[in-house]
């Protein structure tokens, strides 16, 4: 199921037809009141938020589900007017996976849904390295032996270095694959991220290494 919170029927109409047409079931709202109840009743796998809206804005949406437990994994793409790159950055900071911005192509709009929903996939295999342990499905971390708070960028950061393990990766390979965007000359954003979830994981977090002038890899214990 994907919501759209859209208080513009046209636009709202359009994209359910196309979403249910495509084999994506889904539903609209013109009122976060309306999200909300809908949110109560059933999770969707994934949300797209207006910005400008009545009652509350999408970025106050946005935080709020990023803020509770149960939905701060919830994929969010906004869709908005607003398609400064100031704003693409305020809406990806504030936990946007994704950012559309109007008017966009239905093509385009699917094929980045799609690419969330692949990228966003429960994985049910943890992921083990020296004295860190990261549980996709149960979407935990543990390390040396502590339960570690990661926010939803760390966290899908962590698991992509993991994934990869013994392989660098760039920082344009983290932005994109993470943030969905490949921002010029944006790197510094791949690289405050990871000092923070170095300072999380305190001693677990060397196993994160940086490539100068390259991006950051974690290697197999055997091979530190």
């Amino acid at each position: 199921m994907i919501y759209l919170l859209e208080d513009d029927p046209s636009i709202r109409d359009l994209v359910i037809y196309t979403l249910n047409a495509q084999g994506l079931e889904a539903r609209g709202f013109e009122r976060p009141s309306e999200f909300w109840t809908a949110m109560t009743d059933r999770l969707p796998a994934l949300a797209l938020l207006d910005i400008m809206l009545p009652e509350e804005d999408g970025l106050s949406v946005l935080k709020k589900l990023r803020a509770d437990p149960v939905t701060a994994a919830l994929p969010v793409i906004m869709l908005t007017a607003r398609g400064t790159e100031y704003d693409k950055v305020l809406g990806l900071d504030a936990g946007a996976d994704d950012y559309v911005a109007k008017p966009f192509g239905m093509l385009e709009l699917l094929s980045r849904i799609r690419a969330l929903l692949r990228r966003t996939a429960p994985e049910t295999a943890a992921y083990r390295c020296g004295r860190l342990t990261v549980d996709p499905g149960r979407h935990t971390v543990e390390a040396d032996g502590r339960p570690v708070a990661l926010t939803q960028k760390e966290f899908e950061m962590l698991c992509l270095l993991l994934k990869s393990q013994g392989k660098v990766l760039t920082r344009e390979r983290l932005l994109q694959d993470v943030w969905g965007y490949a921002f010029t000359g944006e790197s510094r954003t791949v690289d405050v991220h990871i000092r923070t979830l170095r300072q999380k994981l305190g001693d677990a977090g060397a196993c994160i290494e940086t490539v100068r002038g390259y991006g950051y890899k974690i290697s197999p214990e055997d091979q530190r």
